[in-house]
């Protein structure tokens, strides 16, 4: 069992400080989009080799967040998220002092490498926050890949357009030491690790799978779908990617557990996540180039690189607007229901989107819409995904949901990228996009909700216990007793020594091997809820600060239902003056 002694002293500060490094990593992924079509001048390169600036990223940020999930549930979250903060930093700084294209290459690497801190935020909020809070936080970070990109398209544009273009990348490195300060001021260390060693064999063979697989989908359109390269690459990726299965289901502690995976709950919300990776991007390659396309096409709307990123960015402040509104509908009909919502939002704004194609306001519409559609289904993911893994798994299978959303946004670029090139007019040697291009695009978008949306139908509903439950006493109480039927395990009250309820106790599960099974810190009230991994016997040993540790076995028949015991820790004179906990 690996468990820090030390909790975290207090909370306050933590969610607004990890959707901030969420928003800033993400800003990562179209930091370039303004600059995009000046690339080949800026690097004085051919427009194929630029077009490795935004592939770089692409990829790295696809290796990382598996990867670093992994290293987070293993080392320490924060630690792994101060790291992938710190290179992205490192990246941002190589990038601002170059011209030369394979430097800027590794640099835009470096950056996208940061990717790893989404699911590192969600890991975190998890195993520190009070369950009352959990479901905004976790919409709010989950959602941070969609604000981040959004809100960049506009800063990053008045940033390009009046000032030099390296300007960009000090920024990025300027908003990355911000969060890294604010990280170590605010961030406490989680108290939950997982047993095992880091795979190194499975990161390698993950690692060459995804970038075999991912290169010819990102540039499949430059070499063409059916050249040699293209499927040859496509080939090794499927036997790289299938041994490396192979091999992850012999290891004792693999770096994705191929077997919760691929639980119907599991495999389900990762392939509609792909889908919903794929309508996300398709908005952002659509609209930014209708609105600055001259008005002399016909159909486009004459807008500066500005204008453009304004009437894109309500698409990522409405998906942060979406989180408490996550919140609320979660709290009372559950992630797949809100997930569902969220898919039928975005197939009306696209649906609505193929006529509202004429005026800089009707885009700002569809920005609206798609934004609130998308909130809602990123904010569902990690919600299903952590109610189906084990606590100390959350950090690896929130990496590898957050890799399915990339992948749906590389596709939907290489899809998207190659409609618009084959529907484009030729005018004086410049491929024009049309607006039936756009169109198809938005059709596209809108056949992979609704294939994500079958997806969400066959997900599993949230169990309800048929035993007899304990009547709650407040609305905290039934969303408490709503989660412990749902994660079929232990709950309860953690009291001190004059009788009143601890908050921010650490009651720690171990089962009959004497590992670690779980654990929980209590909230406000003193209350904790833990999941069980199987039938049988187990400890709960809770700790508080100023307060002698206390264990109680208990048994679980293995069931829905949820076995309540409360702990009652005995007085050991005063706290210690750091606030630290007496040792378990």
């Amino acid at each position: 069992m690996s468990m820090t002694a030390t909790p975290p002293r207090g909370i306050r500060g933590v969610v607004p400080v990890l959707a901030f490094s969420g928003i800033v990593v993400a800003v990562m992924q179209t930091l370039l989009v303004p600059v995009i079509k000046d690339l080949p001048t800026l690097l004085s390169t051919a427009p194929s080799n630029a077009t490795w600036v935004m592939t770089s990223t692409l990829l790295a940020g696809a290796v990382s967040t598996p990867i670093m999930g992994r290293l987070g549930d293993l080392f320490g979250k924060r630690r792994m998220l101060l790291s992938s903060l710190a290179v992205m930093v490192v990246g941002s700084l190589i990038c601002g002092f170059t011209d030369d294209l394979v430097v800027m290459i590794v640099g835009r690497a470096l950056q996208g490498f940061a990717m790893g801190a989404i699911p590192l935020g969600i890991g975190l909020m998890r195993d520190m926050l009070p369950r009352e809070k959990l479901g905004s936080s976790m919409a709010l970070m989950s959602s941070s890949v969609g604000v981040g990109g959004g809100l960049a398209l506009p800063l990053a544009a008045l940033t390009a357009q009046h000032t030099d273009w390296h300007a960009l990348f000090f920024g990025a490195a300027g908003l990355g030491v911000l969060s890294m300060v604010l990280t170590f001021l605010f961030v406490p260390e989680s108290p939950l690790r997982a047993p095992g060693s880091f795979d190194v064999l499975g990161a390698i063979g993950l690692s060459a799978g995804l970038v075999l697989f991912l290169l010819p989908i990102t540039k499949g359109s430059d070499w063409g779908w059916s050249s040699g390269t293209t499927l040859g690459l496509f080939g090794a990726a499927a036997v790289v990617l299938l041994l490396w299965g192979l091999m992850e289901l012999r290891v004792k502690a693999p770096l994705v557990d191929l077997r919760t995976t691929a639980r119907r709950e599991v495999l389900l919300t990762n392939l509609a996540s792909i889908m919903v990776g794929v309508a996300f991007y398709a908005i952002s390659l659509v609209l930014p180039q209708l609105l600055q396309l001259p008005e002399a096409t016909g159909y486009g709307l004459g807008q500066s690189m500005v204008v453009a990123g304004l009437c894109v960015a309500p698409l990522g402040l409405t998906m942060m607007f979406m989180a408490p509104v996550y919140a609320r509908l979660s709290a009372k009909y559950g992630p797949k229901v809100t997930l569902i919502l969220g898919m039928l939002i975005i197939a009306i704004g696209y649906g609505a989107g193929l006529g509202l194609m004429s005026a800089a306001w009707q885009t700002v519409v569809i920005s609206v819409a798609v934004g609130a559609g998308i909130g809602l289904a990123y904010s569902s993911l990690p919600a299903l995904i952590i109610g189906a893994v084990d606590p100390s798994e959350t950090g690896a299978a929130n990496g590898l949901n957050t890799l399915m959303r990339s992948i749906g946004t590389s596709v939907s670029s290489a899809v998207i990228g190659m409609v618009l090139a084959n529907t484009a007019n030729h005018v004086g040697g410049v491929d024009v996009p049309t607006l039936h291009g756009f169109r198809v695009s938005f059709l596209i978008a809108t056949g992979a909700v609704a294939v994500g949306l079958l997806f969400a139908l066959f997900l599993p509903s949230a169990r309800r216990s048929t035993k007899p439950q304990l009547r709650a006493s407040s609305e905290e109480d039934a969303n408490l007793e709503r989660a412990t039927e749902v994660l079929a395990g232990f709950h309860g009250q953690v009291h001190g020594a004059d009788g009143g309820p601890l908050a921010r106790a650490k009651v720690t599960l171990i089962d009959r091997r004497g590992k670690q099974a779980g654990a929980a810190l209590t909230d406000a009230e003193g209350r904790y809820s833990l999941a069980v991994p199987a039938d049988g016997s187990y400890v709960l040993a809770a700790t508080a600060s100023g307060h002698a540790p206390h264990a109680s076995a208990a048994a679980h028949p293995g069931d829905d239902r949820a076995v309540r015991v409360d702990l009652a820790l005995a007085g050991a004179g005063s706290p210690t003056q750091d606030g630290s906990d007496v040792p378990a």
